[in-house]
Order: C-alpha cells, then structure tokens, then sequence
C-alpha cells in the first residue's frame, strides 16, 4: 500500500486522508496512516487505529 492509501473508520465510516491528516487531533497533512501513532483515535467516534481498514473509494 502506498503512503497515499485513504483508510476508513469501521466504526463510522470516518475516512482518514493522508493528504489532509487530522490537524485537531496532532496529525499533520502529508502523514501516511502507517506512521500514524497507535495512541491516535477517529476525530468522529473515538474508534482506535485498529477499528480503520483500508478505504477502495
């Protein structure tokens, strides 16, 4: 998977994009989902990283 590979909350359907990061909650744009800490939570619903699988949109 490339760094670029949107992910979606599974929980929600919150779709983290790498381009866009998730400023409020510390991630900067350009962070791909790998490099995303494991303490990170979906902005949305409060989901752990675990909760997101790879989004084919």
């Amino acid at each position: 998977m490339s760094d670029t590979t949107q992910w979606i909350c599974e929980s929600c359907g919150y779709i983290y994009d790498p381009a866009e990061g998730d400023p409020d909650g510390g991630i900067p744009a350009g962070t791909a989902f790998a490099d995303i800490p494991d303490t990170w939570f979906c902005p949305v619903c409060g989901a752990r990283k675990k909760d997101f699988t790879p989004y084919e949109g």
